[in-house]
């Protein structure tokens, strides 16, 4: 167990061998019987492994483990393998404490991922996709308004959502599953329009499964219900009108800060949607490209999200006593002393100990 942990934060930390034997001053051929179980390191090599790789001795002896399953990558093909293997081991340490909080919770907030019944079971055009988006709002009572942040309301409807610190410029999101529950990992410091895409097309995936006909490219399609998801047809319709044949940059901006959706996401809709003739379209891109735009959109950027279920549920063990300080700064990864300062127990109950 203890081997498979060293191995699994190493990962995670993107340390080959020789680099972690660096940073610890123990040699990479002992870390490497530590990690196949060959060799039981000591508890002063635990502690010099916990400081080199960021985690708490604690992490070592952990009971919870977790594998990933059906794990997709937006741009698996460019990504290095050790990329890879970074961001999944980063993931996994993630969710071993997630599910370790939840069992020390009697119940919670999250309900169980569920797709509506009423879904097409076969799509033949992209076009289809438009209606797949509106009746999974419907069914999610979401209406047809921006949605504030999307990654609460994805967690509240049981799919874990996590951040990644091995942040890549190749790294375009990743979808995995745990014992039959959705994950969906985006980058950490992103854009929040880049992240909220990124989150829509990956959930995009969970409802289109097995939906696709052959000839159905299946980037494509969760692009095209990331897009309806986030502005609906019909509000785009109504923010845009019936057809035109230029976009103005700030009338973008401003849809853009209200929807959530990135300016390019809106001429990507106003496309799809007939509002802009495909070469009007053409045309945008080409003012966009010759600009930068492309890259670096102009204006504010959209404040980025991040996942607040962890935290909620770890200050709610803490104030129902299910769980002391000690254990809410090692859910937190951080040290206790730190963790009190985050807190500010000023008008709070102590927690049991």
């Amino acid at each position: 167990m203890i081997g498979e942990r060293i191995k699994q934060a190493r990962k995670a930390a993107g340390l080959s061998l020789r680099a972690l034997a660096e940073r610890t001053g123990v040699t990479a051929m002992a870390i490497s019987k530590y990690e196949t179980g060959k060799s039981t390191p000591s508890s002063r090599v635990l502690l010099d492994l916990s400081r080199a790789l960021g985690v708490r001795t604690e992490y070592f002896f952990r009971p919870v483990k977790v594998e990933l399953r059906e794990i997709q990558h937006r741009k698996h093909s460019q990504l290095a393998k050790k990329a890879l293997a970074q961001i999944e081991g980063d993931v996994k340490e993630q969710l071993e404490r997630f599910i370790e909080l939840e069992e020390l919770l009697p119940n919670g907030p999250v309900q169980a991922f569920r797709l509506p019944d009423n879904l097409p079971a076969a799509i033949t055009a992209l076009d289809q996709i438009e209606l797949v988006a509106r009746q999974l709002r419907e069914s999610w009572d979401l209406g047809a308004d921006p949605i504030p942040v999307l990654t609460d309301m994805l967690e509240e409807r049981g799919i874990k959502v996590f951040q990644s610190q091995a942040i890549n410029n190749r790294f375009d999101g990743m979808a995995a599953a745990v014992d039959g529950i959705p994950v969906i990992v985006v980058g950490r410091g992103w854009p929040g329009d880049r992240q909220r895409f990124t989150l829509a097309h990956e959930l995009g995936h969970l409802v289109l499964k097995g939906r696709l006909a052959p000839d159905v490219e299946e980037e494509a399609a969760a692009n095209r219900f990331a897009g309806a998801f986030l502005a609906p047809a019909e509000e785009v319709r109504k923010e845009l009108g019936e057809k035109r044949v230029w976009l103005e940059p700030r009338e973008l901006e401003v849809l853009k800060k209200t929807y959530g959706l990135s300016m390019q996401g809106w001429m990507h809709r106003a496309k799809d949607l007939g509002i802009l003739a495909d070469v009007h379209y053409v045309e945008m891109r080409k003012f966009f490209n010759s600009r930068g735009w492309n890259k670096t959109e102009p204006g504010e950027q959209y404040a980025p999200e991040r996942p607040q279920l962890f935290d909620q549920l770890v200050y709610r063990a803490l104030a129902q006593d299910l769980i002391s300080e000690s254990k809410a700064a090692e859910l937190f990864r951080m040290p206790l002393t730190e963790f009190q300062k985050k807190r500010n127990m000023q008008g709070g109950r102590p927690a049991a100990h």
